[in-house]
């Protein structure tokens, strides 16, 4: 199943289960026990919102065995990551915005997101499938300038969590196999990356697993895995897709500034 927020053309918000062209409207609670209300609304008459609200986006860094190879880095022994806080996610069809503060290079990294389902702390790998909800596409947007502004201190969650720098959707998909995957992104609809899931370091569970032991995640927290090889740059005007087979394509657009929202 592949569930999505939306807002249809009336100016409703809700969320439901993307099957084909249409939307099949559910009512509750999308991480409880959601109930289908009976409507069904044509995708084509809606907007997709981020399908999930995070409190929080955690980031992980160095989890791809070919990129770590690339860079010279040995495989970690734990996750390496950064958060994202929530007010930088946007949804598919959103803009990316330049902040207006920031006149530097701006990158997109297509990864795969894993989408929490319950509290959870302190898991065990095997515990861990039991509180994943599902995947989500993810773009990962960095200002890299900013990253390497301050000599003393590298800064990752600045450079990436300005507001539209959490690209996420344009689904959850419940039931994926995510190790038979890859995620393939498109800049101005030339392929840049392309790798398998299977290369990563550090597999959902183990990251779900690990990270709980860090800090207590909630529904609708996002774990994203990681990118490989073939990040690049973005200039406004710049359309960037990532896909992943049996979740969707994320499509989100560099725009000038938070104006152009």
């Amino acid at each position: 199943m592949r569930w999505v927020r939306f807002r249809s053309g009336d100016g409703r918000s809700g969320f439901g289960v993307l099957e084909d062209a249409e939307i099949i409207e559910h009512e509750g609670d999308l991480f409880g026990t959601p109930r289908s209300t009976g409507r069904r609304l044509p995708l084509d008459a809606c907007t997709l919102d981020s399908p999930c609200v995070p409190s929080k986006i955690v980031c992980l860094w160095n989890n791809f065995h070919e990129l770590g190879a690339k860079l010279g880095k040995a495989a970690p022994s734990h996750p390496l990551f950064l958060i994202k806080p929530g007010t930088s996610v946007v949804g598919t069809g959103g803009a990316i915005c330049r902040p207006r503060s920031y006149d530097g290079k701006i990158v997109f990294e297509g990864e795969l997101g894993i989408v929490i389902g319950r509290r959870c702390k302190d898991l065990t790998p095997a515990e861990a499938d039991k509180y994943i909800f599902g995947y989500t596409c993810v773009n990962d947007v960095t200002a890299l300038g900013i990253l390497t502004e301050n000599g003393d201190f590298a800064q990752w969650c600045r450079s990436k969590s300005f507001d539209t720098f959490g690209c996420l959707g344009p689904a959850i998909r419940s039931d994926f196999d995510w190790s038979a995957a890859r995620v393939v992104t498109r800049l101005d609809g030339i392929e840049r990356q392309n790798y398998p899931l299977s290369d990563m370091i550090m597999p959902p569970a183990h990251l779900v697993s690990r990270i709980s032991g860090d800090m207590s995640l909630l529904p609708g927290d996002v774990i994203s895995c990681g990118t490989s090889v073939g990040v690049g740059s973005m200039k406004e005007g710049s359309r960037v897709e990532v896909t992943i087979d049996g979740i969707g394509t994320l499509v989100n657009t560099m725009a000038a500034s938070l104006d152009a929202r």
